[in-house]
């Protein structure tokens, strides 16, 4: 049933006051993040049954107090039907590629449906009862980080059920640059869906403006779209989430590593999962003439990591100065140190990569600053598409 339009209003009026001073920190300088404008897509969801699809990300914060999206809805009597949940699920705390059962939020009560594992597109069935949906998850800024492949199949569901998607915009952590090789479409997969490089600048509402407007969705079809920009947000401002954005993504360090390290992770190498410095470390048990070691243990966000309960020799790459472009030389090395070359890549490092060229080439031996150099024809391109879309400086 319906809510009161009218009561809905004025509640929506008492809390937008309580929430108007809230926002995230950006090196000092106060931004609000898309789901904090109330006024900007509150009414155009009042009296309509609203999916939403959100993970632990979905928070409106400021240093003294935080709240879900899904509360502060709730709280303003939006009627919320169901919530959709990414990869790692609506509480992040699953690990990276497990499969994720539908399931009901005890908080709220609310019928909660994955759309990582074998349902990754909301189905008509599940869309039938609803009228709008909103969309608001953090991402990284990386092509193979899947947020943007969960968004993809959402706005290919909404666009064949006719209906809104609000995408309520957040900042992009590596927005400072654009590098990596661009995908090659022989390798699409749902770690790679769009012709784009590893790091594409573009927050989550950028990107979803060109997938809509470059005709990626299925049979070229347009999903009716709103974003909801940041306030007060430049991408050159390194912007620090105030909230990891999945079990392996700690801190600000481990997000700007990401990009490059992520490479390692179909490979013989490991990245650190089992360790309290995910994504900042890399080792192996036979590189046994590094001082550095990690033994990667199961826990919460890796319960199976890579060389599990083996002490590995490797590289301590915490302090490393911010990155702002790709740096190969860390595989590089790592391959030409390899006992075991031939088992040093794994099944799956081309659609990490996005071509079989880039494990060739350093197979073959060329150097980094070649390899780099054979992208810059498809990513000069990509950024001239990629400037259609831009909202923030």
């Amino acid at each position: 049933m319906k809510l009161n339009r009218l009561k809905v209003k004025s509640t929506f009026f008492l809390i937008l006051i309580t929430f108007n001073h809230l926002s995230f920190s950006q090196d000092n300088i106060p931004i609000s993040v898309g789901a904090n404008q109330l006024n900007e897509y509150l009414t155009e969801i009042i009296n309509l049954d609203v999916g939403v699809i959100a993970n632990s990300t979905s928070r409106i914060r400021n240093n003294k107090k935080s709240i879900h999206l899904i509360d502060s809805l709730l709280k303003l009597n939006i009627n919320v039907k169901k919530v959709f949940s990414p990869e790692h699920g609506f509480r992040g705390e699953a690990d990276a590629g497990e499969k994720i059962k539908n399931s009901i939020d005890l908080k709220t009560g609310l019928e909660i449906i994955s759309l990582y594992g074998s349902n990754r597109k909301p189905s008509d069935e599940q869309l039938k009862d609803l009228d709008i949906l909103v969309f608001d998850i953090q991402d990284v800024g990386a092509r193979f980080y899947t947020y943007i492949s969960t968004l993809h199949y959402v706005m290919e569901a909404a666009a064949k059920n006719n209906l809104k998607l609000i995408i309520l915009d957040r900042p992009n952590p590596n927005a400072h640059y654009v590098d990596g090789p661009v995908l090659n479409m022989e390798f699409k997969s749902f770690i790679g869906m769009h012709p784009v490089p590893i790091v594409h600048g573009l927050t989550i509402g950028e990107y979803a403006m060109m997938i809509n407007n470059e005709g990626w969705l299925e049979n070229g079809v347009k999903c009716n779209i709103k974003v909801v920009p940041v306030n007060n947000y430049k991408r050159s401002v390194i912007y620090n989430l105030p909230i990891k954005p999945s079990p392996n993504l700690p801190n600000k360090k481990s997000i700007n590593l990401y990009p490059s390290l992520c490479l390692f992770e179909r490979t013989s190498v490991s990245i650190g999962r089992g360790t309290n410095l995910q994504f900042q470390i890399i080792g192996t048990p036979y590189w046994t003439n590094k001082k550095f070691s990690f033994t990667p243990k199961s826990m919460p966000g890796a319960k199976y990591p890579k060389h599990i309960n083996k002490k590995c020799f490797g590289e301590n790459l915490s302090e490393t100065p911010l990155l702002s472009e790709i740096n190969l030389s860390w595989i590089i090395k790592a391959y030409n140190n390899s006992s075991n070359k031939k088992m040093f890549f794994k099944k799956g490092f081309n659609k990490l990569a996005g071509n079989q060229k880039l494990q060739e080439q350093i197979t073959n031996g060329i150097s980094e600053k070649d390899i780099k150099l054979s992208w810059q024809k498809n990513l000069n391109n990509f950024k001239k598409i990629r400037s259609k879309y831009l909202i923030y400086d």
